[in-house]
């Protein structure tokens, strides 16, 4: 009988559904205009951030350093962003500082390569802040830099934070898991110099035949990365680049200034807006296979994909229909 009902209301009901339809389209599209407006915001919030004084470095907060300097003062910028990590970072920084500071020694005198860690404490709750103070104080203030954000801001804005911040002539962002070998920096660096120093090197674990790259990867993230592609190249429209997601690139001092002073996304979905803005911008794009493996830890979670697709449908409709503006 309910069934009945429904098909005998339903020529009545049917005309007054754009009606009802409409105050709810309506909610929905001012609640996603505020939010828009307000990952603005907190992106002008993020510039105006200062040093976090390190114990033994700094008697108080100091004026940032901004990748809009004139010079840069190092060769190599790298950027960490770091969220609750004080078990897995120390084993990145000691191999990493290993790897920077035999570089470093090995050109004294022929060119002194100088380079600059830049931690990115996300609003961590546990001793991350400590652990890049330790390494601050070991390697001094100058080598190692501690910057820590008010509140837990998403992986995007710590590396945007850190990228504006950076004085080296390139910067390289690299997650603070340690899951892709450092050394294979000198792979993204090859590429750079092939692309005439200028644009962006992507490492990938998509197995490109043109490298031996080494990728272990679960099932999980296996799935996640296909299904996560697919809302990529259809709905960013980005297709130059097979692995967005690696935490591992590579970026020219003016091509990291164009892209970060524009990014405004801030969790997972923050790499694929540096790629479709590298498009919209006409800066080279290369992939490079690194060395991957799979490190305990990760954050990576099923219930993210809905927030990569909102977050990546945002990025297209915004900048598209000009309520984000690009400013080069």
């Amino acid at each position: 009988a309910m069934g009945v009902d429904v098909l005998v209301l339903w020529p009545v009901l049917w005309p007054a559904l754009p009606v009802m339809l409409v105050p709810l389209i309506a909610i929905l599209t001012r609640v996603w205009m505020s939010w828009v407006r307000q990952l603005d915001a907190v992106a002008a919030e993020l510039s105006d951030a200062s040093w976090d004084p390190v114990e033994g470095t700094s008697a108080s907060p100091t004026p940032l350093p901004s990748i809009r300097d004139a010079v840069a003062r190092h060769d190599l910028s790298v950027v960490v962003p770091a969220y609750n990590e004080e078990k897995r970072l120390p084993l990145f920084m000691d191999e990493a500082l290993a790897y920077l500071c035999k570089r470093r020694d090995e050109t004294r005198g022929r060119g002194d390569f100088t380079f600059e860690v830049i931690v990115v404490d996300d609003g961590s709750t546990d001793g991350t802040k400590d652990v890049a103070a330790r390494y601050a104080r070991k390697y001094s203030g100058d080598v190692v830099r501690c910057l820590q954000l008010r509140r837990n801001c998403g992986k995007g804005a710590a590396v945007r934070r850190g990228a504006l911040a950076s004085r080296g002539k390139f910067v390289l962002f690299a997650d603070a898991d340690g899951a892709t070998r450092f050394s294979d920096v000198d792979r993204l660096e090859d590429a750079m110099r092939s692309l005439g120093g200028e644009g962006v090197v992507a490492g990938s674990r998509a197995h490109l035949q043109s490298s031996a790259a080494v990728a272990r990867r679960n099932a999980l993230r296996n799935f996640l990365m296909h299904g996560f592609h697919a809302l990529v190249r259809f709905v960013a429209g980005v297709r130059n680049v097979k692995d967005t997601q690696c935490g591992f690139k590579l970026f020219s001092r003016d091509a990291a200034r164009m892209l970060f002073e524009n990014c405004r996304l801030r969790r997972w979905a923050f790499d694929v807006e540096l790629f479709y803005l590298a498009q919209r911008l006409s800066l080279p794009v290369k992939e490079v296979s690194v060395t991957w493996n799979e490190i305990p830890g990760s954050k990576v979670r099923m219930s993210g994909i809905a927030s990569i697709a909102l977050e990546l449908f945002t990025c297209v409709v915004a900048y598209s229909f000009g309520i984000w503006q690009i400013h080069v």
